[in-house]
């Protein structure tokens, strides 16, 4: 039998995805400035004038991806979240563990936000805005579960709460920055769970301390 051809919707869809899924190994690897529309293409094997036609430009591609990370990092976050509990000390433990998973699932995703972050930190523009609007949603979920400890009696009330998400925030992505780099050295599995230790011993009410 001859393979069935593909329909015009899913010869776009499967070229929109080569072409964000190209755009998403080359900034992670090489970084987004130097990545070029001409390399896009190439690992995409289509032409340049495809990136243009789905996505305008470049920095289109690099929204689109903007726009999954939202759904795969923000979004399952807020659901973990929700379905995490009854304690602070749950969700706290549930985001990490969630966290950890998106590394398995989506781990260019995660690389992708942390490095674009680090890449645009103080120029400025819509790039910038976007990776720190997914950063600010994601503190201020952690900051709602921290004040909700502290109304428990489960998290310390002597240091600042947006200070304490921030920490947390900074060893989600240490730790996920640490996996990438020395992978061949670390279980995994260790490795987030020391960071859940950590975590949540840094927040303990039993832990504090005069400051």
């Amino acid at each position: 039998m001859k393979p069935q051809r593909k329909t015009k919707r899913e010869q776009r869809e499967a070229s929109v995805e080569a072409l964000l899924n190209g755009a998403l190994g080359l900034f992670v690897s090489q970084g987004y400035e130097q990545t070029t529309v001409d390399q896009i293409a190439e690992r995409a094997g289509l032409s340049k004038g495809a990136v243009y036609f789905y996505f305008d430009s470049k920095e289109g591609l690099l929204y689109a991806l903007f726009d999954q990370i939202k759904e795969v990092v923000i979004g399952r976050m807020l659901d973990t979240l929700s379905a995490a509990g009854p304690s602070a000390t749950d969700k706290i433990a549930a985001f990490v563990n969630g966290q950890a998973d998106l590394g398995i699932s989506n781990p260019d995703r995660v690389l992708l936000l942390i490095l674009i972050s680090l890449e645009f930190h103080g120029k400025g523009g819509r790039i910038e805005e976007c990776a720190r609007d997914i950063y600010r949603r994601m503190y201020a979920a952690l900051e709602d579960v921290i004040m909700a400890g502290r109304r428990r009696g489960e998290f310390r009330h002597d240091l600042p709460a947006k200070e304490q998400a921030a920490i947390i925030v900074a060893g989600h992505d240490g730790t996920f920055l640490e996996w990438h780099r020395r992978r061949a050295e670390f279980d995994g599995s260790k490795l987030v769970r020391a960071l859940r230790a950590s975590m949540l011993a840094g927040l303990a009410a039993s832990r504090d301390i005069v400051v």
